[in-house]
């Protein structure tokens, strides 16, 4: 479903990302995983559009990325993207206008599963609520894809649980495709399908998580660990 070839992605003369070719499999939860600075956000707002690759190119259903293709993503990024004065309806309204996939059930499920309320002022809530918030209009559309820059960073843990319980919770497994970027592997070992190590802009591990486990025999923290911390090759 999405296609990364020969990309690189320089800004001045740092390089992002260098020379990554891979493909991300429809109807699958992929992790793409390592430290920060090893180009996991460069690779998503690529797919988003909101970066050019310096070379190579992104494919989506094997065309370039274009307007109706962006309009069946839903992206959720590490930064806030609210205006302080919005409640959350606003948030809401503000967002349906743009797409016609947005589910109004599906947004009301989520409201009261997450424990917000439509009236909630997004400027007076807590980190973790505003996170539940980003997470709430990102599967509130029946998107194809679904990407998550960082949605666990800096918050609690019970928290990031409901965070991953929501991914899952009405995930169209075969349909529709999450991406999701962290480097808090060890909450999310359990919920995705294939594992994309990043290092310094370079591919240096990938695969189907069960069979890595059972290649390795190690989990998929301590996979993280020989990659990053003793600079093992696989």
């Amino acid at each position: 479903m999405i296609q990364f070839k020969n990309v690189t992605k320089k800004y001045g003369k740092t390089r992002a990302l260098d020379d990554i070719s891979l493909d991300i499999g429809k109807g699958k939860i992929t992790g793409l995983l390592g430290p920060n600075g090893s180009g996991k956000t460069t690779m998503i707002k690529l797919i988003t559009d909101l970066n050019k690759p310096s070379s190579g190119e992104v494919l989506i259903n094997q065309a370039s990325i274009s307007q109706e293709s962006k309009k069946r993503i839903a992206y959720l990024p590490e930064i806030d993207h609210f205006y302080p004065w919005m409640k959350i309806k606003d948030a809401k309204n503000f967002i349906k206008t743009f797409y016609e996939d947005w589910d109004e059930k599906m947004y009301e499920e989520l409201l009261g599963f997450l424990e917000l309320e439509d009236n909630m002022a997004i400027k007076k809530i807590s980190k973790g609520q505003r996170a539940k918030v980003k997470l709430l209009l990102a599967f509130s559309r029946r998107a194809d894809i679904i990407l998550l820059d960082e949605p666990l960073s800096g918050i609690d843990i019970f928290t990031r649980e409901k965070i991953i319980e929501t991914m899952i919770k009405d995930y169209r497994e075969g349909e529709q495709s999450i991406l999701i970027t962290t480097h808090e592997i060890k909450e999310i070992e359990h919920v995705i399908d294939d594992a994309i190590f990043l290092k310094q802009g370079k591919i240096v591990l990938q695969g189907d998580v069960e069979q890595l486990r059972a290649e390795k025999n190690l989990s998929l923290v301590d996979l993280m660990k020989e990659v990053y911390s003793n600079g093992k090759e696989f």
